[in-house]
Protein backbone atom coordinates (compact mmCIF):
# COMPACT_ATOMS: atom_id res chain seq x y z
CA UNK A 1 0.00 0.00 0.00
CA UNK A 2 1.29 3.45 -0.89
CA UNK A 3 0.95 6.61 1.14
CA UNK A 4 -2.20 8.71 1.41
CA UNK A 5 -2.99 11.14 -1.43
CA UNK A 6 -5.17 14.05 -0.27
CA UNK A 7 -7.26 15.87 -2.87
CA UNK A 8 -9.78 18.72 -2.63
CA UNK A 9 -12.90 19.62 -4.62
CA UNK A 10 -13.59 22.44 -7.05
CA UNK A 11 -17.27 23.51 -6.76
CA UNK A 12 -17.95 24.56 -10.35
CA UNK A 13 -21.67 24.78 -9.55
CA UNK A 14 -21.07 27.41 -6.84
CA UNK A 15 -20.30 27.44 -3.15
CA UNK A 16 -22.01 28.41 0.08
CA UNK A 17 -21.97 28.23 3.87
CA UNK A 18 -24.80 25.74 3.49
CA UNK A 19 -24.98 22.33 1.82
CA UNK A 20 -24.96 23.09 -1.88
CA UNK A 21 -27.05 20.76 -3.99
CA UNK A 22 -25.11 18.83 -6.57
CA UNK A 23 -26.52 16.94 -9.50
CA UNK A 24 -29.29 17.39 -12.01
CA UNK A 25 -31.82 20.11 -11.21
CA UNK A 26 -29.56 21.35 -8.40
CA UNK A 27 -31.39 24.68 -8.41
CA UNK A 28 -34.26 22.84 -6.68
CA UNK A 29 -32.07 21.12 -4.13
CA UNK A 30 -29.60 23.92 -3.47
CA UNK A 31 -31.58 26.56 -1.69
CA UNK A 32 -28.98 28.73 0.13
CA UNK A 33 -29.90 32.38 0.38
CA UNK A 34 -28.42 34.52 -2.36
CA UNK A 35 -26.47 36.50 0.22
CA UNK A 36 -24.46 33.39 1.14
CA UNK A 37 -24.19 31.79 -2.30
CA UNK A 38 -20.88 32.21 -4.11
CA UNK A 39 -21.02 32.04 -7.89
CA UNK A 40 -18.52 29.80 -9.65
CA UNK A 41 -16.65 32.67 -11.25
CA UNK A 42 -13.14 32.16 -12.57
CA UNK A 43 -11.83 34.46 -9.84
CA UNK A 44 -13.48 32.44 -7.07
CA UNK A 45 -12.45 29.07 -8.51
CA UNK A 46 -8.91 30.41 -8.86
CA UNK A 47 -9.00 31.32 -5.17
CA UNK A 48 -10.01 27.76 -4.25
CA UNK A 49 -7.39 26.22 -6.54
CA UNK A 50 -4.62 28.43 -5.16
CA UNK A 51 -5.78 27.68 -1.61
CA UNK A 52 -5.63 23.94 -2.28
CA UNK A 53 -2.18 24.29 -3.80
CA UNK A 54 -0.88 26.42 -0.93
CA UNK A 55 -2.17 23.99 1.69
CA UNK A 56 -0.52 21.00 0.03
CA UNK A 57 -3.43 19.14 -1.58
CA UNK A 58 -2.28 17.07 -4.54
CA UNK A 59 -5.21 17.66 -6.90
CA UNK A 60 -8.73 19.07 -7.15
CA UNK A 61 -11.70 17.17 -8.56
CA UNK A 62 -14.07 18.95 -10.93
CA UNK A 63 -17.59 17.54 -11.41
CA UNK A 64 -19.38 17.04 -14.70
CA UNK A 65 -22.97 17.68 -15.75
CA UNK A 66 -25.32 20.29 -17.14
CA UNK A 67 -25.59 21.82 -13.63
CA UNK A 68 -21.96 22.99 -13.46
CA UNK A 69 -19.29 24.60 -15.61
CA UNK A 70 -17.46 22.50 -18.19
CA UNK A 71 -14.57 20.76 -16.45
CA UNK A 72 -12.09 20.77 -19.36
CA UNK A 73 -12.35 24.49 -20.06
CA UNK A 74 -12.40 25.51 -16.39
CA UNK A 75 -9.39 23.45 -15.37
CA UNK A 76 -7.38 24.43 -18.45
CA UNK A 77 -7.82 28.05 -17.37
CA UNK A 78 -6.93 27.27 -13.75
CA UNK A 79 -3.81 25.37 -14.79
CA UNK A 80 -2.36 28.72 -15.84
CA UNK A 81 -2.98 30.23 -12.38
CA UNK A 82 -1.28 27.36 -10.52
CA UNK A 83 2.09 25.65 -10.74
CA UNK A 84 1.93 22.32 -8.88
CA UNK A 85 -1.74 21.44 -8.37
CA UNK A 86 -3.15 18.60 -10.48
CA UNK A 87 -6.66 18.55 -11.94
CA UNK A 88 -8.91 15.49 -11.77
CA UNK A 89 -11.17 16.29 -14.70
CA UNK A 90 -14.53 14.52 -14.77
CA UNK A 91 -16.19 13.88 -18.14
CA UNK A 92 -18.86 11.66 -19.72
CA UNK A 93 -17.32 9.13 -22.15
CA UNK A 94 -20.48 8.63 -24.19
CA UNK A 95 -20.64 12.23 -25.39
CA UNK A 96 -17.22 12.59 -27.00
CA UNK A 97 -14.89 10.63 -29.25
CA UNK A 98 -12.23 8.64 -27.35
CA UNK A 99 -9.61 9.78 -29.84
CA UNK A 100 -10.59 13.39 -29.19
CA UNK A 101 -10.34 12.86 -25.41
CA UNK A 102 -6.83 11.44 -25.88
CA UNK A 103 -5.99 14.53 -27.98
CA UNK A 104 -7.40 16.87 -25.32
CA UNK A 105 -5.48 15.00 -22.61
CA UNK A 106 -2.21 15.23 -24.53
CA UNK A 107 -2.67 18.96 -25.03
CA UNK A 108 -3.59 19.46 -21.38
CA UNK A 109 -0.48 17.56 -20.30
CA UNK A 110 1.69 19.83 -22.43
CA UNK A 111 0.19 23.15 -21.38
CA UNK A 112 0.01 22.21 -17.68
CA UNK A 113 3.31 20.39 -17.36
CA UNK A 114 1.78 16.96 -16.80
CA UNK A 115 -0.86 17.90 -14.22
CA UNK A 116 -3.93 16.09 -15.58
CA UNK A 117 -5.84 13.17 -14.03
CA UNK A 118 -8.90 11.70 -15.77
CA UNK A 119 -12.18 10.92 -13.98
CA UNK A 120 -14.49 8.88 -16.21
CA UNK A 121 -18.18 9.28 -15.26
CA UNK A 122 -20.48 6.94 -17.16
CA UNK A 123 -23.64 8.66 -15.88
CA UNK A 124 -26.66 7.46 -13.91
CA UNK A 125 -29.48 9.97 -14.37
CA UNK A 126 -31.55 8.93 -17.41
CA UNK A 127 -33.05 12.39 -17.88
CA UNK A 128 -29.67 14.09 -18.04
CA UNK A 129 -28.28 11.41 -20.36
CA UNK A 130 -31.14 12.11 -22.77
CA UNK A 131 -30.35 15.82 -22.75
CA UNK A 132 -27.07 14.86 -24.40
CA UNK A 133 -28.80 12.53 -26.83
CA UNK A 134 -27.84 9.35 -24.98
CA UNK A 135 -30.60 6.73 -24.84
CA UNK A 136 -28.55 3.65 -23.97
CA UNK A 137 -29.53 1.55 -20.98
CA UNK A 138 -27.43 1.22 -17.83
CA UNK A 139 -25.34 -1.83 -18.76
CA UNK A 140 -24.94 -0.69 -22.37
CA UNK A 141 -23.46 2.58 -21.14
CA UNK A 142 -20.82 0.70 -19.18
CA UNK A 143 -20.13 -1.56 -22.14
CA UNK A 144 -19.52 1.59 -24.19
CA UNK A 145 -17.27 3.00 -21.44
CA UNK A 146 -15.16 -0.16 -21.58
CA UNK A 147 -14.68 0.24 -25.34
CA UNK A 148 -14.00 3.94 -24.89
CA UNK A 149 -11.17 3.30 -22.44
CA UNK A 150 -9.69 0.59 -24.63
CA UNK A 151 -9.51 3.10 -27.48
CA UNK A 152 -8.08 5.89 -25.31
CA UNK A 153 -5.27 3.61 -24.14
CA UNK A 154 -4.74 2.29 -27.66
CA UNK A 155 -4.35 5.65 -29.38
CA UNK A 156 -2.19 7.25 -26.68
CA UNK A 157 1.42 6.92 -27.83
CA UNK A 158 4.62 8.09 -26.13
CA UNK A 159 7.02 10.12 -28.20
CA UNK A 160 6.98 9.73 -31.97
CA UNK A 161 5.80 6.14 -32.17
CA UNK A 162 4.63 5.09 -35.63
CA UNK A 163 2.12 2.52 -34.40
CA UNK A 164 -1.42 3.21 -35.52
CA UNK A 165 -4.42 1.91 -33.63
CA UNK A 166 -7.47 0.22 -35.12
CA UNK A 167 -10.54 -0.83 -33.20
CA UNK A 168 -13.89 -2.35 -34.17
CA UNK A 169 -16.44 -2.76 -31.40
CA UNK A 170 -20.15 -2.44 -30.85
CA UNK A 171 -19.97 1.28 -30.07
CA UNK A 172 -16.77 2.53 -31.73
CA UNK A 173 -14.94 1.95 -34.99
CA UNK A 174 -11.50 3.55 -35.14
CA UNK A 175 -8.97 3.32 -37.96
CA UNK A 176 -5.34 4.46 -38.01
CA UNK A 177 -5.52 6.60 -34.84
CA UNK A 178 -2.49 7.87 -32.98
CA UNK A 179 -2.11 10.69 -30.45
CA UNK A 180 1.40 11.81 -29.55
CA UNK A 181 1.78 12.42 -25.81
CA UNK A 182 5.43 13.39 -26.17
CA UNK A 183 7.30 13.19 -22.87
CA UNK A 184 4.09 13.01 -20.83
CA UNK A 185 2.24 9.75 -20.09
CA UNK A 186 -1.46 9.13 -20.51
CA UNK A 187 -2.88 10.49 -17.24
CA UNK A 188 -4.03 8.01 -14.58
CA UNK A 189 -7.66 7.02 -15.09
CA UNK A 190 -10.04 7.29 -12.13
CA UNK A 191 -13.49 5.72 -12.38
CA UNK A 192 -16.46 4.93 -10.16
CA UNK A 193 -19.51 2.70 -10.37
CA UNK A 194 -21.10 0.29 -7.90
CA UNK A 195 -22.92 -2.05 -10.30
CA UNK A 196 -21.51 -5.36 -11.56
CA UNK A 197 -21.20 -3.85 -15.05
CA UNK A 198 -19.21 -0.91 -13.67
CA UNK A 199 -16.94 -3.12 -11.58
CA UNK A 200 -16.13 -5.20 -14.65
CA UNK A 201 -15.03 -2.04 -16.49
CA UNK A 202 -12.89 -1.04 -13.52
CA UNK A 203 -11.25 -4.45 -13.33
CA UNK A 204 -10.31 -4.36 -17.01
CA UNK A 205 -9.45 -0.76 -17.77
CA UNK A 206 -8.89 1.77 -14.98
CA UNK A 207 -6.09 2.70 -12.60
CA UNK A 208 -8.03 3.94 -9.55
CA UNK A 209 -11.51 2.76 -8.57
CA UNK A 210 -13.55 5.43 -6.77
CA UNK A 211 -16.40 5.02 -4.28
CA UNK A 212 -18.66 7.30 -2.26
CA UNK A 213 -18.15 6.97 1.47
CA UNK A 214 -19.78 4.13 3.36
CA UNK A 215 -18.49 2.50 6.55
CA UNK A 216 -14.91 1.17 6.49
CA UNK A 217 -16.14 -2.41 6.91
CA UNK A 218 -18.51 -2.14 3.93
CA UNK A 219 -15.79 -0.56 1.82
CA UNK A 220 -13.26 -3.25 2.76
CA UNK A 221 -15.55 -5.90 1.33
CA UNK A 222 -16.04 -3.91 -1.87
CA UNK A 223 -12.29 -3.39 -2.32
CA UNK A 224 -11.62 -7.09 -1.88
CA UNK A 225 -14.25 -7.96 -4.49
CA UNK A 226 -13.03 -5.47 -7.13
CA UNK A 227 -9.40 -6.39 -6.52
CA UNK A 228 -10.31 -10.04 -7.10
CA UNK A 229 -12.01 -9.11 -10.39
CA UNK A 230 -8.93 -7.16 -11.48
CA UNK A 231 -6.62 -10.06 -10.59
CA UNK A 232 -8.49 -12.28 -13.06
CA UNK A 233 -7.22 -9.93 -15.78
CA UNK A 234 -3.71 -9.78 -14.37
CA UNK A 235 -4.24 -6.26 -13.03
CA UNK A 236 -4.04 -4.54 -9.66
CA UNK A 237 -5.96 -1.34 -8.87
CA UNK A 238 -5.61 1.47 -6.40
CA UNK A 239 -8.70 2.80 -4.63
CA UNK A 240 -10.08 6.23 -3.82
CA UNK A 241 -12.96 7.51 -1.70
CA UNK A 242 -15.02 10.70 -2.04
CA UNK A 243 -16.11 12.32 1.25
CA UNK A 244 -17.08 15.65 2.75
CA UNK A 245 -15.34 16.68 5.93
CA UNK A 246 -16.11 18.77 9.01
CA UNK A 247 -12.90 18.91 11.03
CA UNK A 248 -12.69 21.11 14.14
CA UNK A 249 -10.60 21.59 17.27
CA UNK A 250 -13.11 19.57 19.30
CA UNK A 251 -15.73 16.94 18.53
CA UNK A 252 -18.51 19.16 19.93
CA UNK A 253 -17.54 22.01 17.62
CA UNK A 254 -17.68 19.69 14.61
CA UNK A 255 -21.12 18.32 15.47
CA UNK A 256 -22.43 21.84 16.12
CA UNK A 257 -21.38 22.75 12.59
CA UNK A 258 -23.12 19.65 11.22
CA UNK A 259 -26.21 20.62 13.20
CA UNK A 260 -26.10 24.13 11.76
CA UNK A 261 -26.00 22.70 8.23
CA UNK A 262 -28.91 20.38 9.00
CA UNK A 263 -31.02 23.22 10.44
CA UNK A 264 -30.78 25.02 7.08
CA UNK A 265 -32.54 22.13 5.31
CA UNK A 266 -36.29 22.54 5.24
CA UNK A 267 -38.50 19.45 4.82
CA UNK A 268 -39.66 20.86 1.47
CA UNK A 269 -36.09 21.19 0.23
CA UNK A 270 -35.26 17.64 1.32
CA UNK A 271 -38.41 16.27 -0.34
CA UNK A 272 -37.62 18.03 -3.63
CA UNK A 273 -34.08 16.69 -3.65
CA UNK A 274 -35.12 13.15 -2.77
CA UNK A 275 -37.67 13.12 -5.61
CA UNK A 276 -34.87 14.02 -8.03
CA UNK A 277 -32.41 11.51 -6.60
CA UNK A 278 -34.93 8.66 -6.55
CA UNK A 279 -35.07 8.48 -10.35
CA UNK A 280 -31.38 7.50 -10.60
CA UNK A 281 -30.14 4.38 -12.39
CA UNK A 282 -26.82 4.66 -10.54
CA UNK A 283 -26.22 1.80 -8.11
CA UNK A 284 -23.85 4.04 -6.16
CA UNK A 285 -26.49 6.76 -5.82
CA UNK A 286 -29.02 4.17 -4.70
CA UNK A 287 -26.58 3.10 -1.98
CA UNK A 288 -26.17 6.73 -0.89
CA UNK A 289 -29.94 7.21 -0.82
CA UNK A 290 -30.34 4.13 1.38
CA UNK A 291 -27.96 5.46 4.05
CA UNK A 292 -30.39 8.13 5.25
CA UNK A 293 -33.70 6.47 4.35
CA UNK A 294 -34.59 5.76 7.96
CA UNK A 295 -35.43 2.11 7.37
CA UNK A 296 -39.04 1.01 6.96
CA UNK A 297 -40.25 4.07 8.82
CA UNK A 298 -38.92 6.36 6.12
CA UNK A 299 -36.91 9.54 6.52
CA UNK A 300 -37.69 11.43 9.74
CA UNK A 301 -39.46 14.74 9.17
CA UNK A 302 -37.00 16.57 11.40
CA UNK A 303 -34.00 14.29 12.01
CA UNK A 304 -31.57 15.15 14.77
CA UNK A 305 -27.98 15.52 13.68
CA UNK A 306 -26.76 12.30 15.30
CA UNK A 307 -29.69 10.34 13.84
CA UNK A 308 -27.77 10.54 10.57
CA UNK A 309 -24.49 9.20 11.98
CA UNK A 310 -24.37 5.86 10.13
CA UNK A 311 -20.97 4.77 11.47
CA UNK A 312 -18.71 6.41 14.08
CA UNK A 313 -17.98 9.94 12.80
CA UNK A 314 -19.55 9.24 9.39
CA UNK A 315 -22.58 11.49 8.81
CA UNK A 316 -25.15 11.07 6.02
CA UNK A 317 -26.65 14.57 6.26
CA UNK A 318 -25.23 15.74 2.93
CA UNK A 319 -27.15 13.07 1.07
CA UNK A 320 -30.48 14.57 2.11
CA UNK A 321 -30.17 17.22 -0.60
CA UNK A 322 -27.04 16.38 -2.53
CA UNK A 323 -26.43 13.83 -5.27
CA UNK A 324 -23.17 11.94 -5.47
CA UNK A 325 -21.08 11.85 -2.31
CA UNK A 326 -23.60 12.03 0.53
CA UNK A 327 -21.49 11.43 3.63
CA UNK A 328 -19.07 13.50 5.70
CA UNK A 329 -16.41 12.70 8.27
CA UNK A 330 -17.33 14.74 11.37
CA UNK A 331 -15.17 15.12 14.45
CA UNK A 332 -12.13 16.62 16.05
CA UNK A 333 -9.00 16.84 13.95
CA UNK A 334 -7.68 13.75 15.71
CA UNK A 335 -10.90 11.81 15.06
CA UNK A 336 -11.03 12.84 11.41
CA UNK A 337 -7.41 11.82 10.90
CA UNK A 338 -8.05 8.51 12.68
CA UNK A 339 -11.00 7.66 10.40
CA UNK A 340 -8.97 8.51 7.29
CA UNK A 341 -6.22 6.27 8.64
CA UNK A 342 -8.80 3.49 9.14
CA UNK A 343 -10.01 3.84 5.55
CA UNK A 344 -6.38 3.74 4.43
CA UNK A 345 -5.83 0.53 6.38
CA UNK A 346 -8.60 -1.23 4.43
CA UNK A 347 -7.13 -0.20 1.08
CA UNK A 348 -7.82 3.44 0.17
CA UNK A 349 -4.93 5.59 -1.04
CA UNK A 350 -6.79 8.53 -2.61
CA UNK A 351 -9.09 10.76 -0.52
CA UNK A 352 -11.14 13.36 -2.41
CA UNK A 353 -12.49 15.73 0.22
CA UNK A 354 -14.68 18.82 0.34
CA UNK A 355 -16.55 21.08 2.73
CA UNK A 356 -18.61 24.26 2.74
CA UNK A 357 -17.31 26.81 2.04
CA UNK A 358 -14.39 25.28 0.17
CA UNK A 359 -11.80 27.92 1.05
CA UNK A 360 -12.50 28.06 4.77
CA UNK A 361 -13.05 24.33 5.20
CA UNK A 362 -9.81 23.57 3.37
CA UNK A 363 -7.97 25.54 6.06
CA UNK A 364 -9.84 23.80 8.90
CA UNK A 365 -8.84 20.42 7.52
CA UNK A 366 -5.30 21.29 6.44
CA UNK A 367 -4.31 22.87 9.75
CA UNK A 368 -5.83 19.96 11.70
CA UNK A 369 -6.31 16.44 10.36
CA UNK A 370 -4.01 16.97 7.34
CA UNK A 371 -1.19 18.10 9.63
CA UNK A 372 -1.71 15.08 11.91
CA UNK A 373 -1.52 12.64 9.00
CA UNK A 374 1.60 14.38 7.73
CA UNK A 375 3.27 14.25 11.16
CA UNK A 376 2.70 10.48 11.21
CA UNK A 377 4.45 10.08 7.87
CA UNK A 378 1.33 8.69 6.23
CA UNK A 379 1.17 10.99 3.20
CA UNK A 380 2.47 10.01 -0.21
CA UNK A 381 5.60 11.84 -1.23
Amino acid sequence: MSGIHLHWYLPTNGDSREIVGSGDDSHLARGPSRSTFREATLDYLTLIAKTAETLGFEAVLTPTGTWCEDAWITTAALSQATTRLKFLVAFRPGFISPTLVAHQAATFQRISGGRLLLNVVTGGDPLEQKRFGDYLGHDQRYERTGEFLEVVRGVAQPGKSVRRFDFAGRHYRIEGAQIDFGKWPLPPIFFGGASPAAQDVAARHVDTYLVWGESPSAEAARIAHVQELAARHGRKLTFGIRLHVISRDTENEAWREAERLLEKLTPERVAQAQTILARTESFGQQRMNALHAGGDAGLPTSPRVRDLEISPHLWAGYGLVRGGAGTAIVGSHEQVAALIEEYHSVGFDHFILSGQPHVEEAYHFAEGAFAILKSKGLLAT
